[in-house]
């Protein structure tokens, strides 16, 4: 097992003070710390071990990849490490967004090779050809749209709006309460014209404020926290189309060791708060909009799944008390479980690499038989295939790891 050091994304959603203060850093940051990259993405590889002995993860794995994922893995992944796994913290949404499936990924890159657009374009919709499954867990409480709505509801959510603007969407939905329908009124809201948008806007924030103030006791509060989260967006986008489009989704909030998935053509954005997040090694994105960036409308369209759904949020499950819990999702790339030690606890991570195993409370002793190495909070280790079973024995306190290895 080697010491792994992530590698820091900074983007303006990010948070100065949360993974600063994980890793036990000076806090505030100097810049939005969004994200940390644990895996060997070709875009921001970790680097493992230290001093003159430091490399890419993405090296070590190229020079022997036989080793570090063992021989299915290799076979099977092109010799790849399929996952990544992420350290998120948002103090701001991200942007409205969705993945390709692998066959929408595949040919959607070939295309833009074809066109010889530049991998680092800022209007390139696809930098690799893989697709990307997806799952949070929360370390805080944790904040999300995702998932299209059952219109049903979205109609009465309109209805307590009393927004007259929206009275022609509202019958739409009412009449065709299903995947066809929500297409129709998601595409009419992200096409609106400026003028249009900058007309229509105003006056659903104006019904947001009112029924916030006046009528969302008559009942009982049912869209209070909705109808906050779209004043919210609204005041950091201002006309962004984003923001209707966000009134069609689910609301979605994950308590610490809660986990949500989010497969192929899920319109989804994260809102607030920090979580331990895996996917599939890819980093392909359609966005919908609340961002400056990019929106291509025609081929967001295209990989949407607009079958409304309510949110499944996923606790996990273990074989028993002494065993790492599981979240357990149909993405053959990735899995991630979550070990709680109480003081003078160990466990055992069972199975071979390759593994990352994340230390996010306290701290931990991990001992392969041969070797111990002390885990501080915020840090990681990376576990080849060629590597012995790890125990994880918390020593100095609670403590809890995460482990990610393929699924």
């Amino acid at each position: 097992m080697h010491v792994l050091h992530g590698a820091v994304r900074s983007y303006a959603w990010g948070s100065r003070t949360s993974l600063a203060e994980l890793r036990g850093h000076t806090v505030p940051s100097e810049h939005p710390e969004a994200e940390i990259w644990l895996g060997a993405h070709p875009a921001d590889p970790a680097q493992i071990g230290d001093g003159p002995s430091k490399q890419s993860l993405l090296t070590r794995i190229d020079e022997d990849p036989v080793r570090e994922l063992g021989a299915d893995t290799a076979r099977t992944y092109e010799g790849r490490l399929p996952f990544l796994l992420k350290l998120l913290a948002a103090d701001e949404p991200l942007s409205l967004q969705a993945h390709p499936s692998a066959e929408q990924a595949k040919e959607g890159f070939a295309r833009e090779e074809s066109r010889h657009v530049p991998i680092d374009s800022p209007v390139r919709n696809y930098r690799d050809a893989n697709h990307k499954p997806e799952l949070i867990v929360a370390l805080t409480e944790f904040h999300a749209l995702a998932g299209f709505r059952c219109p049903r509801e979205t109609v009465e959510f309109i209805d307590a709006l009393g927004v007259e603007a929206l009275s022609g969407y509202r019958s739409l939905l009412a009449d065709q309460p299903d995947d066809a329908g929500l297409r129709t009124v998601f595409t009419s809201w992200i096409t609106l014209p400026g003028p249009a948008l900058d007309a229509l806007l105003p006056l659903v924030a104006d019904g947001l404020v009112d029924y916030l103030s006046t009528r969302a006791q008559s009942d009982g509060g049912k869209f209070v926290t909705e109808a906050k989260t779209l004043l919210e967006l609204g005041e950091s986008y201002p006309g962004d189309a984003g923001v209707l489009a966000a009134m069609l989704l689910n609301r979605v909030t994950l308590s610490p060791g809660q986990g949500l998935y989010l497969d192929a053509g899920n319109l989804h954005a994260y809102l607030s708060g920090t979580g331990v997040e895996i996917m599939a090694n890819s980093d392909n994105v359609l966005r919908g909009g609340l961002t400056p960036k990019h929106v291509d409308v025609p081929e967001l369209l295209r990989v949407l799944d607009f079958e409304p759904a309510e949110v499944s949020i996923l606790d996990p499950v273990s074989d028993s008390a002494e065993s790492p819990v599981l979240y357990s999702t149909p993405a053959p790339e990735f899995a991630l479980s979550r070990a709680s030690l109480d003081d003078g606890q160990s466990v055992k991570l069972d199975g071979a690499g390759p593994r990352i195993v994340l230390c996010t409370a306290g701290r931990v002793a991990l001992d392969d038989g041969d070797t111990e190495l002390v885990l501080e909070r915020g840090s990681s280790v990376w576990v080849s295939a060629a590597d012995p079973v790890l125990a994880v024995h918390a020593r100095w306190g609670a403590a809890e790891v995460f482990s990610a290895t393929v699924g």
